[in-house]
């Protein structure tokens, strides 16, 4: 997946062909603009205040409290994005925009979108971070609010795959027993044990998260299949054969490579026989020309913000052969591009009731 100029007339697309527009003008100004225009109206309510009917740039700014030039001036650029459309004078929302920003959207980014405002000043630091090499260790330093708004944006964005994910994860025959660590808001195990109606599910994430994703996770209504545990993954200890399901999503690409050996080495400790180990992450690419934009931005973003970056499918599945478990063929996530699933199956024999009823 690729963000860039797109052409919207014949003329445009022979000058992009020829290489004469000013691309990287192109791909930072209007990309700022564009970005900032989508999350400011979020956050104001724009989406929301036209979700029932069209409404003039006048009405709608009566309705949310913002000025009626500067708010028509926004939805203008909303209209040339196509988020909106407008016609006689009023703004409607389109198809993506019902889909995607609206709150009460079963796939709403609305809360994501809000996390970006976070995360625009995060990337005051790619400069710093290029120089020394020093990433901003945002987990350690982000504030009670941060948290907050960071577990919602969360939990927004696992709202795009986690049906898919629940759907295609292959989960060991009458498994009842899943640690989801650095699970956070909880939406993976829930859509699993909705999924798989013999299924329990416990969320191991920090103490400052499980403070702010339980509200979000208590809005699931699974009472005692889904249940947080509140420690450091890195030092508490994981069990030994206690987990059939051992899932991982969008972590490791905090820690370095030594510490992801020794997680996976935990991890294949506390599995029971025949159990598996998935690992959900964004993938590095194999390399700068094979691996597309999309990649290679988010490998730069992870680097900045934690102590590690994105990781190859074959670095993943590596830490769970040397950790005596057998990597299968990764599934690719077709809900979020670029994203793939590691999954790896502890040897051996199942033993109690679930073998006795396998």
């Amino acid at each position: 997946m690729r963000i860039g100029v797109v052409a919207e007339n014949p003329i445009e697309r022979v000058l992009l062909a020829a290489g004469v527009l000013p691309t990287p003008l192109l791909e930072t100004l209007q990309a700022m603009l564009l970005a900032r225009s989508l999350v400011v109206a979020s956050k104001l309510g724009v989406f929301e205040g036209l979700a029932s009917e069209p409404l003039t740039s006048r009405q709608l700014a009566e309705a949310i409290g913002t000025d009626p030039r500067a708010t028509a001036k926004l939805l203008n650029a909303l209209v040339g994005a196509r988020y909106l459309r407008h016609r006689h004078g009023r703004y409607r929302l389109t198809r993506a925009a019902r889909r995607w920003l609206l709150a009460r959207s079963r796939q709403s980014l609305h809360d994501n979108m809000l996390f970006r405002f976070l995360e625009w000043d995060l990337l005051d630091g790619v400069e710093s971070f290029v120089r020394s090499g020093d990433p901003l260790e945002v987990h350690r330093n982000i504030d009670p609010e941060g948290w907050n708004v960071y577990q919602r944006g969360m939990r927004s964005l696992a709202s795009l795959s986690a049906d898919e994910v629940a759907r295609r994860l292959p989960v060991p025959k009458d498994a009842t027993t899943m640690l989801d660590i650095g699970g956070s808001h909880g939406y993976y195990a829930v859509c699993l044990c909705r999924h798989h109606p013999g299924l329990r599910a416990t969320i191991l994430d920090l103490p400052r998260a499980v403070e702010h994703a339980a509200p979000i996770l208590a809005e699931e209504n699974m009472g005692e299949r889904v249940v947080h545990w509140a420690g450091d993954a890195l030092k508490e200890d994981l069990g030994e054969e206690t987990w059939d399901l051992v899932f991982i999503c969008n972590l490791v690409h905090h820690f370095d490579d030594e510490t992801n050996r020794a997680l996976a080495c935990r991890v294949a400790r506390a599995l029971r026989p025949r159990g598996a180990f998935a690992i959900l992450e964004p993938v590095r690419p194999e390399s700068p020309e094979s691996g597309g934009q999309t990649g290679a931005l988010l490998d730069l973003y992870f680097a900045l913000t934690s102590d590690s970056g994105t990781w190859s499918l074959d670095e993943m599945a590596d830490w769970q052969r040397q950790a005596g478990l057998e990597p299968r063929k990764p599934i690719h996530l077709r809900s979020l591009p670029g994203q793939a699933i590691q999954i790896a199956v502890k040897r051996g024999k199942r033993s109690g009731p679930a073998a006795a009823r396998s």
